[in-house]
């Protein structure tokens, strides 16, 4: 708890079994009132390895509903757990545990209802490991976005965030994309939702363990992320409506 909220943190998972027990590991307890980890049917033994670990509670996907519809297990879940403050955290150790309590204190203060682990703050995004020419569509899809979205971030492509429960169940965020792009659409809607949104400077890691998608799911998520862009920009305009912004 803080200052009477639940925090949960939820663990997207594929393919996990390496890295869970360290990313685990480094969760703050007790700050931290529940753990969620959905495994998105992983040919590996990351269900095994969480049922070893003790985490509480553990949803298994028989069939892969990819990345975004892992995360629409975990923040339903999280909600129906009663969750104030939920945190994503993702299982391969890509980004450090060790910041979920600065993340909980600027949501849990009430400074900002979403906060952002970025890896583009600062300059140690390439040193970290990030390929070039992610680093490049990264810069590049950032300064498209912040243009047509009317918002000005860091980076949108973070896969480190928390949310407020307020924010969570204002946003339609089951009508997202189960793909990896549903993590824009999410901050599309919130932004239009008129929500604010923080950053925190978040170290880069990339190594063999980790997961990452290839060059042509990096071409697909970036043309996904330039649709969203559109939709939103059309949708601030009045110029076209999109079930994306409807309130749930």
């Amino acid at each position: 708890m803080y200052k009477g909220k639940k925090v949960i943190v939820v663990l997207p998972a594929y393919n996990a079994a390496l890295t869970l027990e360290k990313t685990y590991a480094e969760i703050p307890f007790p700050l931290v009132d529940e753990v969620i980890l959905c495994d998105d049917a992983s040919p590996d033994n990351t269900v095994a390895m969480a049922r070893k670990l003790g985490i509480g509670h553990v949803i298994e996907h028989e069939d892969n509903k990819g990345y975004g519809g892992n995360q629409k297990s975990l923040y339903n879940k999280a909600l129906e757990l009663g969750g104030d403050i939920v945190i994503m955290l993702h299982p391969d150790y890509q980004y450090t545990p060790k910041l979920i309590p600065s993340f909980v204190n600027i949501i849990g203060e009430g400074l900002y209802p979403v906060v952002l682990g970025s890896r583009i703050l600062g300059k140690g995004a390439l040193r970290g490991g990030m390929p070039l020419y992610k680093y490049i569509f990264n810069r590049l899809l950032t300064l498209f976005q912040n243009l047509l979205i009317n918002y000005k971030l860091s980076e949108y492509h973070t896969g480190y965030r928390a949310f407020s429960r307020e924010v969570l169940l204002a946003i339609n965020f089951n009508e997202n994309s189960d793909d990896f792009v549903f993590d824009n659409e999410m901050l599309s809607q919130i932004v239009y939702a008129g929500f604010h949104i923080g950053e925190v400077t978040c170290p880069t890691k990339y190594f063999e363990e980790a997961s990452s998608i290839n060059f042509r799911r990096s071409m697909k998520y970036g043309l996904g992320v330039m649709r969203v862009s559109v939709s939103h920009f059309l949708q601030r305009l009045g110029l076209a409506k999109f079930g994306l912004y409807k309130k749930r």
